[in-house]
This record gives structure tokens, C-alpha cells and sequence, in this order.
């Protein structure tokens, strides 16, 4: 504080231009410069002063790195067109064969990840395949145990055996199997009014003929689709 006191007294009791930069020893910046210059003006007065150019050693430095660039650049650009069959006339034998090895490790890893990415979605396709046939397996043994409960007339009640039977006309309609019940209701109808120990009777023929129709049939239990 008392080093930019002193710079201040400077600029207003000698009128005197003053620039100040200074670091502490945490690193921390600290400046000062007079308000009727700036600090550009500053080190343009001192450059011209001692006839001295403060930028030229960086000018340099920074002309020789953007010259070393542009190299690096013009000759990736060179491999890359070598690379695809461009510019290889004027090559030696020897620059011929480092090309060739260059371009056969390139194609050895291009190769390396195709296989990586078709054995990745190899295993995945065969975990997704895995568990549908682990759900078809339910799903067909969950059917059996149905059309098992309504051929043997196994259910416990009339909604249990409206479910099965459900099940079993879901697998008659998808094997284009239906009985002509529209003509066999009609015909009862006219008849008498039947029990619900003749509906039930009724539905387990049904379903048992579906069931028969569609073994005939060779359609598999995994084509059935539950409506």
C-alpha cells in the first residue's frame, strides 16, 4: 500500500506519468497507472526510449512456431492423400514400402474394432434371444396348464373356467379354427335354454377340438397370440 501511495503522490505532485505492476509472493497481481496515460503508453515511450523493441524476441519465437505448423500441416495433408492413392509417383522404394505398412496396420485395426463391434452386438442380440424364449417357455407352459384345467374340468369356479376357456378360443381364432357356434346356439336356442353344466361341457369340447386342430395343424405353441 505504501509503494502505490508514493506512485499516486508522484503523478499529482510532480505531474509525472507512473506505471506500476507488481506480484506478491502468493502470486497475486497488483497495478498502478497514472490517469492521464496507459500502460501501453507507458511501454511504447520506454521501447522508444532506450531504442529497444520489447516484442521482437516473442514476435520471433511465435513467426517460428506458425512456420513449423504450416510444415506439420502440408505434410499430414501429403499422407493423407498418399494414403488413399494420390501423389505416390514420385515415391522411393523405400518410402513405397513404409506407406504400405502404414496403410496395413491401419487396416489391421480398422478390422480389429469391426470384429469388437459385431461380437459386441453378437452377445447382445443372443442375451435378448436368451430371454424370449425363457418368456415363451412361461407363456407356453402357462397355455397348457390352461387348456389341462378345461379339458379335465379341473376349475375350482366359473371364473376361473371363463379365463381358460378364454385362452383356448384366443388360440382357436389365431390358427383360423373357429366352430360354427353362431348355427350350434341358434339351434339350442330354439331347443331349450342350457345349464351352466352344459355350457361347461360345451366349452371343454370347444376347446379340446381347438386345441386338437391346431397339434393337426403343425402350428407350435409359440405361435399362439392370446386375444
Amino acid at each position: 500500500n505504501g509503494i502505490f501511495k508514493k506512485a499516486r503522490e508522484l503523478t499529482v505532485l510532480c505531474d509525472a506519468q507512473v506505471s506500476l505492476i507488481m506480484f506478491s509472493n502468493t502470486g497475486k497481481f497488483h497495478e498502478f497507472t497514472s490517469p492521464t496515460t496507459t500502460m501501453k503508453k507507458i511501454f511504447d515511450q520506454y521501447q522508444k526510449a532506450l531504442g529497444i523493441d520489447l516484442w521482437n524476441t516473442h514476435l520471433e519465437r511465435m513467426q517460428e512456431t506458425l512456420s513449423k505448423l504450416k510444415e506439420m500441416n502440408n505434410k499430414l495433408r501429403r499422407e493423407i492423400r498418399q494414403r488413399i492413392g494420390e501423389e505416390i509417383n514420385n515415391l522411393s522404394i523405400e518410402e513405397s514400402r513404409v506407406l504400405e505398412q502404414k496403410i496395413a496396420d491401419s487396416l489391421e485395426v480398422v478390422r480389429e474394432r469391426k470384429y469388437h463391434v459385431i461380437k459386441t452386438q453378437t452377445e447382445t442380440y443372443r442375451k435378448k434371444v436368451k430371454n424370449l424364449e425363457a418368456r415363451h417357455g412361461n407363456l407356453v407352459l402357462e397355455f397348457e396348464s390352461k387348456c389341462d384345467d378345461v379339458q379335465f374340468g379341473f376349475m375350482e369356479s366359473e371364473e376361473d373356467f371363463e379365463s381358460a376357456v378364454a385362452l383356448a378360443d384366443g388360440a382357436s381364432n389365431l390358427y383360423a379354427f373357429r366352430l360354427n357356434q353362431d348355427h350350434h346356439h341358434h339351434h339350442h336356442h330354439h331347443r331349450h335354454h342350457p345349464s351352466f353344466h352344459d355350457q361347461v361341457q360345451h366349452q371343454q369340447a370347444a376347446a379340446a377340438a381347438a386345441a386338437a386342430a391346431a397339434a393337426a395343424a403343425g402350428f407350435g405353441s409359440h405361435e399362439l397370440r392370446l386375444v
